[in-house]
């Protein structure tokens, strides 16, 4: 696992080994894990989604505490996988990456209590899992425009976005920002302290 350009977000690249059966891989490893974000994954829920091409989930967040942090594997097709920094008072805040998460790469990402997430299918069809350190809590959960222009997400232009009414119709970052929705950097580090301890 390496750490990304942004504090909250790692990529786990592993050793893909085919042969004539197929391919296997690790997906995931505890000792791996926690060596490179300073704390052990802490499993409370695990989702699949299978999504037809060109449907974008996102972008999700959760309030901090407890926050929820995801580690998303693509088991079958491909996703374009974005992670963004809502922490406000972070160095990168209002900033993101995107990675391509396959079943043919076998590629993961993590991303931390306080991170938005969201991806689009790039294929017919793309079946998702992602490990969460939080069950799903309706009351602490929101959503962020996927297309608001001041986070200027490159969204692949080949695809003609299918949301859900939620998603569709998500506020913008000025608006939860306005609204105190947003977790604070601090609160996101004091949590990432007490799970480390």
């Amino acid at each position: 696992m390496r750490r990304m350009s942004m504090d909250g977000v790692w990529l786990s690249t592993p050793d893909v080994h085919p042969d004539s059966r197929g391919t296997f891989h690790e997906a995931f490893r505890q000792d791996t894990f926690t060596e490179a974000v300073g704390h052990p994954f802490s499993l409370a829920q695990a989702n699949v989604s299978v999504s037809r091409r060109g449907v974008l989930r996102g972008i999700h967040f959760a309030a901090v505490p407890p926050g929820q942090a995801k580690f998303v594997s693509c088991l079958h097709g491909a996703v374009l996988d974005v992670a963004v920094d809502l922490r406000v008072g972070s160095p990168t805040f209002g900033s993101y990456t995107a990675h391509e998460l396959s079943s043919r790469n076998g590629a993961s990402l993590y991303v931390a209590e306080g991170m938005g997430h969201a991806f689009i299918a790039l294929t017919d069809e793309a079946t998702v899992m992602y490990l969460c350190s939080a069950v799903y809590t309706p009351h602490r959960e929101h959503t962020l425009d996927p297309f608001d222009p001041t986070l200027g997400i490159d969204w692949p232009h080949d695809l003609a976005p299918v949301l859900s009414p939620r998603d569709r119709e998500a506020p913008s970052l000025a608006q939860l920002a306005s609204d105190n929705v947003l977790p604070s950097y601090e609160s996101c580090l004091a949590h990432a302290r007490v799970r480390r301890a």
